[in-house]
């Protein structure tokens, strides 16, 4: 079922679309439960679904859409933002020679997306590892996934011109 459904990125894209108007839609009636309550709820299976089709290492700040369908946490190295430059002629991983690299495949699936297969090439923030273990769905809905915690430069304000 997992091979299924991770080759064919365009039903998780319209599946993921569906999931987050339906989040979006019932936010007023979650944040009268509480997050917190939802989140109790929710996150077993969030987990479930996510560790059974894509890997899900929890991050709390859940960017699939972004990447094709295609966990970049699956990466031995977490890179958020595209391939290492150690991918192998074969499009396999060169710290895990047996897999392919994670942004081959996110590359492959975001242009059978033609919803969300344009946010590829968007820069991502490094993880905030406060979050993992949190829902992502909760975390978009909070906003929390998107604050910049303190100390880190906004990823808009980050330039070539900048310097530390």
């Amino acid at each position: 079922m997992t091979a299924f459904l991770r080759s064919r990125p365009a039903l998780l894209e319209k599946t993921y679309q569906l999931a987050e108007r339906a989040a979006w839609a019932l936010n007023p009636l979650i944040a009268k439960i509480g997050y917190a309550r939802v989140e109790r709820l929710i996150k077993p299976a969030e987990d479930f679904a996510k560790e059974r089709i894509f890997g899900c290492h929890h991050c709390g700040q859940c960017i699939l859409h972004s990447t094709g369908m295609s966990c970049p946490m699956e990466c031995p190295k977490n890179l958020r933002n595209g391939p290492c430059g150690g991918v192998r002629p074969n499009g396999h991983c060169e710290v895990k020679p047996e897999m392919r690299c994670v942004w081959v495949v996110a590359y492959e699936n975001s242009q059978q997306m033609p919803i969300y297969g344009h946010e590829l090439i968007e820069i991502q923030p490094p993880v905030n590892r406060r979050l993992e273990d949190t829902s992502a769905w909760i975390n978009m809905l909070t906003g929390v996934d998107k604050r910049v915690p303190t100390g880190w430069i906004p990823i808009e304000e980050v330039g070539v011109a900048h310097r530390a």
